[in-house]
């Protein structure tokens, strides 16, 4: 009988650690994440709008909220500084399709991301994974395939990890991906805006970061701050296959964040997408709770 009572104990084991995880879809296609009934992160595949902001700011497919394992909050969505700021975002302000620019980083009018199919959300060897397959359509036609997958981690103590790939295609022709024009800057990439706070320290791989920096290349960034009292710390790690590795970092102590890409030097300032030539990018996410 004791064999058999820790059999059915060692069986029940995995199931156990898968159940930590629970995917809900709320309202609007909100994919819902929770880890031991606390909330984790919300993949927003419908369309998203403010009263407040302007039309072209409605946008999907990015994610908010994402939170510590003891519940802080770090991350905005439509701040009124900057409505197109949207949590952990993926975006360009050049896109050049068929000789016609769109901008799917702020007004995104002629251009917008749409969720194909329902993203599959699942739990797996106790990781909690969700893909969707997405396409950017410009003038009413679909140009880029976008896939985006999300493998989030159990926590560990004070520490949680999420592991983000974007896959990019173009469609039909080809498409220009370029970052901001303005002479110093990029934007572009993966972009992460934050939540009002205080005490901001922003670090990269290379040490501090005290003052705003453009295009200067790092393994990582993060930003420490204190929210509601409670002080937290989110990382952004690029995986050293993405193309153009390290990536050119946008750091601003007002509250944002950016991996830019394809990043500007004096070889480089725009990416072009091709029809069976897939872009891939790989980003490690680490929210830490701090004492």
């Amino acid at each position: 009988m004791r064999i058999q009572s820790a059999l059915s104990v060692l069986l029940s084991l995995p199931l156990l650690a898968a159940a930590q995880f629970e995917w809900k879809v709320g309202e609007n296609q909100r994919y819902q994440l929770s880890e031991n009934g606390k909330p984790v992160l919300t993949y927003n595949a419908g369309i998203e709008s403010h009263p407040d902001a302007p039309a072209d700011r409605a946008r999907c497919c990015y994610v908010y909220p994402l939170l510590t394992p003891r519940g802080v909050s770090p991350l905005d969505d439509f701040p009124k500084d900057h409505y197109h700021h949207r949590g952990l975002f993926w975006a360009w302000p050049f896109v050049e399709a068929g000789g016609k620019v769109y901008d799917n980083w702020m007004r995104m009018a002629g251009i917008r991301a749409v969720t194909g199919a329902a993203p599959e959300a699942i739990v797996q060897g106790g990781v909690a994974r969700i893909e969707a397959s997405n396409h950017w359509e410009a003038g009413g036609t679909p140009i880029v395939s976008e896939k985006v997958r999300i493998a989030v981690h159990p926590a560990e103590k004070a520490s949680r990890t999420l592991d983000l790939e974007l896959v990019f295609e173009a469609l039909d022709r080809p498409v220009q991906l370029q970052g901001s024009r303005e002479k110093g800057k990029s934007y572009g990439g993966l972009n992460v805006r934050f939540a009002p706070r205080e005490q901001t320290v922003i670090r990269s791989s290379d040490g501090d970061v005290p003052k705003d920096t453009d295009l200067v290349a790092h393994v990582w960034a993060e930003m420490e701050a204190v929210y509601g009292g409670r002080r937290a710390a989110v990382r952004f790690e690029a995986d050293p296959r993405n193309p153009h590795s390290p990536p050119q970092w946008c750091l601003r102590h007002y509250g944002f964040i950016g991996a830019a890409f394809p990043g500007r030097t004096e070889s480089v300032s725009s990416y072009t997408l091709e029809k069976g030539k897939p872009l891939t990018l790989r980003y490690r996410v680490t929210l830490t709770d701090l004492p």
